[in-house]
């Protein structure tokens, strides 16, 4: 078999077989074919696409290229959660303690952020002491004995993705739906969950800018996990503009404290609330959504998810503290208010851009080396739908840095007003099962 041969088939638009697409994946891993025969067959595949049988191939292929983390110890049905990233998305933090809260056992293992998208792993760390690098015995230890627990992902979790994403990356080739969905759905395989729920965002924010992009993704990653007979359940949201009104890594975390005390912003709060019913669902432990989801308002109103929330920080090494005290987080020097230059409703707001300057501020990285200024973020004031007036504050920055005069020209420029309100966003657009 010869990687070239490959190459001409898909490039034709033919299908690859199990082997064929074994054999890429693993004489890549192994150093065996080149970066530029696997960009060559990638940038083929990205034209030509791949039908499902294929794109299960291709998940598996990345899967056993690696370490398969076994979550057969833990007791119950293990639902994992994925999001394909956002500004402001801090929703696995608040669906962990929720969905623990009704006696499902949640093992959540969660990455670092890029770009204009945050990491789960970095909001946890500004929490003074708390470890994201538990050993798996350590892991399954906490969920069997608390029904939740979250780390980082290894380093042996199917490095066959990490290094043809890299590739991607400089390759054009990022933006293909088989070679998105196959990235996805590997990493939560080999995680271990038996059944899973993908929050599939759309928008201005999102990977997905569309609404029929963001649907054929969630409904190609669904058919892999049928194909593989794993539950799988998509929700596509909103991500026109950030979730909530905090952006930044401890903005982000009192931010969830508010959510699952009962505070929290009605679009944030609606869509935790959607992703921890279907994760219920998902479980085989619930059945109908309505009654679930009343049941989790329940489990907020009545104090459970925050209590749940604080003994999550205390079993991983945490100051659970930062719950009645958020003060105790990290604070930048800086908090810069930024006045609007115009009047009017807000009709749209550009949430990459705001999570490109909270990058700027420290709050994200450029490149994977960069260190995260866990002080650093953007406070929301108005979001899409409020009326503001000239020279009332828009947001506040937070940061360490001094000069940010390009920062608030960026994050004006993130702002679209009109002299009539707009309609009420959509937070959930659709659910496919």
């Amino acid at each position: 078999m010869r990687i070239v041969d490959l190459i001409n088939k898909k490039k034709i638009g033919q299908a690859l077989t199990r082997e064929e697409i074994d054999f890429f994946v693993q004489g890549y891993v192994k150093g065996e074919i080149p970066d530029y025969q696997i960009s060559a067959l990638y940038m083929a595949i990205y034209f030509q696409g791949m039908n499902d049988e294929e794109i299960a191939h291709l998940t598996m292929a990345y899967v056993n290229s690696g370490e398969v983390i076994d979550l057969s110890g833990i007791t119950g049905v293990k639902v994992d959660k994925h999001s394909t990233g956002g500004v402001g998305d801090k929703i696995s933090l608040i669906v962990i303690p929720l969905v623990a809260s009704l006696g499902i056992p949640v093992a959540k293992m969660s990455g670092r952020g890029l770009g204009h998208t945050g990491g789960t792993i970095d909001k946890l760390e500004s929490i003074q002491g708390f470890k994201t690098d538990l050993s798996t015995e350590d892991f399954i230890k906490n969920v069997n004995e608390y029904g939740m627990s979250i780390v980082g992902q290894t380093a042996n979790l199917t490095p066959a993705d990490k290094l043809t994403y890299a590739l991607r990356d400089v390759t054009g080739t990022v933006d293909s739906i088989p070679l998105i969905a196959s990235s996805i759905m590997s990493k939560k395989i080999a995680s271990g969950a038996d059944a899973i729920v993908l929050d599939v965002k759309v928008g201005s924010g999102a990977f997905m800018k569309s609404l029929e992009e963001a649907t054929k993704l969630a409904e190609c990653m669904v058919q892999i996990g049928k194909s593989l007979n794993k539950k799988t359940i998509a929700v596509i949201s909103d991500m026109n503009q950030p979730l909530g009104h905090e952006v930044g890594n401890a903005n982000e975390i009192k931010e969830v404290i508010s959510v699952l005390k009962g505070k929290g912003a009605e679009d944030e709060t609606t869509v935790a609330l959607t992703i921890a019913t279907y994760m219920a669902i998902a479980s085989g432990k619930y059945q109908d959504f309505d009654s679930t989801y009343a049941k989790l308002e329940e489990v907020i109103s009545s104090g459970q998810a925050i209590a749940k929330f604080k003994e999550l920080i205390s079993i991983q090494g945490g100051d659970p503290q930062i719950v009645d005290e958020p003060t105790k987080l990290p604070q930048a020097k800086f908090q810069i208010e930024i006045l609007s230059e115009k009047s009017g409703y807000i009709s749209e707001m550009d949430a990459e851009k705001i999570g490109l300057v909270a990058m700027v501020l420290g709050a994200g990285r450029k490149k994977k080396e960069d260190l995260i200024d866990h002080a650093a973020g953007v406070t929301l004031l108005k979001k899409v739908g409020d009326y503001v007036k000239v020279d009332e504050p828009l947001c506040i920055l937070q940061t360490n840095h001094a000069n940010l005069k390009n920062v608030e020209i960026d994050l004006l420029k993130a702002y679209t007003f009109q002299d009539h309100k707009p309609k009420q966003m959509k937070y959930i657009y659709k659910v496919i099962e």
